[in-house]
């Protein structure tokens, strides 16, 4: 049965307003599929994690947490009927900052970067959509923030399908001047950076949210470069020059960035330290990524000799979607590992229904509960996620030169 404005595809109508119609539908019906999922006085939340996932998240054995449950001092959670022990964040965080009281400093439980340790700042990025770039960054986040770290999440992309995992609708939740954008834009209706950070329901993780507006910098960066007297807002400085009034107040920017190459993305690789580029193992992504890796150096070389920044602490792929079992597949990740070494991270991320069923109603592993996967399917896609994440942390460390 059609819809009061459906028409046959070959039927006459101005494009503009049929567009503007369906856009308006669209959005109208997803709001009210958001309500039915989500009312409006309901919340994004994390699930409870078991004994051994918090010994994980904090970096000890399980069999420490029940020995100190035996001295009664250790802030613990009280034990279900059943007797298992789950865990919060809130209650992992408290109990990080208990076993660092008992360190004396020898030991610390709480990763946040020393003095003379800098922001690291993470690009994640690919010209071609499907290669899990959003789903990487957003476990990403989630992961960091989880393990003790003070995360910004930054969702570049107008799509803005990093802030909707994160509790953030863009058609709803997100206004104008409430993005990215509103902090670089050229005009004299920019905020403060700190006028568009938001707090996310896991503690330790902020995000600035994105939305269609966005791409208006890339609208507006070309005039301002045609215009002379405007000659010093140089573009690709704008978003680092942004974060640095919050610097101090984190250990790990995020940037989602947009699956282009425009003016947004150039801006995002000068303020990073590092780049993360996610790709599929099929032949056409990998063909695709060559062209983007031409493209970006040719454009990095302009913004160098403009005075941009391209050095970095690390760069590397990480191979997404991945089935072992495909042939193919086991080619091409041997086809880059022998062209960039060990730049390609060791650990794939494995293709998982778990990922993409919890997609579907905008959740990541870490909030879906585990009951509503087989077993086995569930373990094997936190497994290869944890792998994935602890490898990119261990690159985080080692540029503050602790490994």
């Amino acid at each position: 049965m059609q819809t009061q404005h459906a028409q046959s595809p070959g039927e006459a109508n101005d494009l503009r307003l049929l567009i503007e119609r369906d856009a308006q539908e669209i959005s109208a019906k997803l709001k009210a599929h958001q309500e039915r999922i989500f009312p409006p006085t309901a919340q994004k939340r994390l699930r409870r994690f078991t004994s051994a996932e918090a010994a994980k998240f904090i970096g000890i054995h399980e069999g420490y947490i029940r020995q100190l449950a035996t001295t009664g001092k250790a802030p613990l959670p009280e034990p279900a009927p059943n007797g298992r022990r789950t865990f919060s964040v809130e209650e992992m965080n408290a109990l990080r900052g208990f076993l660092d009281e008992g360190t004396k400093g020898a030991r610390t439980y709480i990763p946040r970067r020393k003095d003379g340790e800098k922001l690291q700042i993470i690009s994640v990025m690919n010209f071609k959509g499907g290669s899990a770039k959003t789903t990487t960054a957003t476990h990403l986040a989630q992961y960091l923030a989880l393990r003790g770290y003070r995360v910004l999440a930054v969702d570049l992309d107008g799509q803005a399908s990093m802030s909707a995992m994160l509790g953030h609708q863009p058609e709803f939740d997100v206004g104008e001047n409430e993005t990215i954008y509103g902090a670089i834009r050229y005009d004299d209706q920019r905020v403060d950076i700190t006028e568009v950070i938001r707090a996310s329901y896991l503690p330790g993780l902020h995000i600035i949210p994105g939305q269609l507006e966005v791409t208006e910098f890339e609208h507006d960066t070309p005039k301002v470069l045609a215009d002379k007297t405007q000659a010093g807002s140089l573009f690709f400085s704008r978003i680092g020059q942004a974060l640095a009034p919050v610097a101090d107040e984190y250990d790990v920017v995020i940037f989602d960035c947009p699956p282009q190459l425009g003016f947004l993305t150039l801006s995002a690789l000068c303020a990073a330290t590092s780049v993360l580029i996610t790709v599929h193992p099929q032949m056409m992504d990998v063909m695709s990524m060559s062209q983007f890796l031409r493209m970006t150096a040719d454009l990095l070389g302009v913004v160098s000799e403009a005075g941009g920044s391209t050095n970095y602490d690390w760069m590397g792929y990480l191979v997404t979607r991945f089935e072992p079992g495909d042939g193919p597949q086991n080619q091409m990740v041997g086809f880059m590992r022998s062209m960039f070494g060990t730049r390609v991270l060791n650990n794939p991320m494995l293709k998982s229904t778990a990922i993409s069923d919890a997609g579907l109603t905008k959740q990541t592993l870490y909030e879906i509960e585990r009951s509503q996967f087989t077993k086995g399917t569930y373990d094997r896609a936190l497994e290869s996620l944890t792998a994935v994440n602890s490898e990119i942390e261990d690159l985080i460390r080692k540029a503050w030169g602790r490994v």
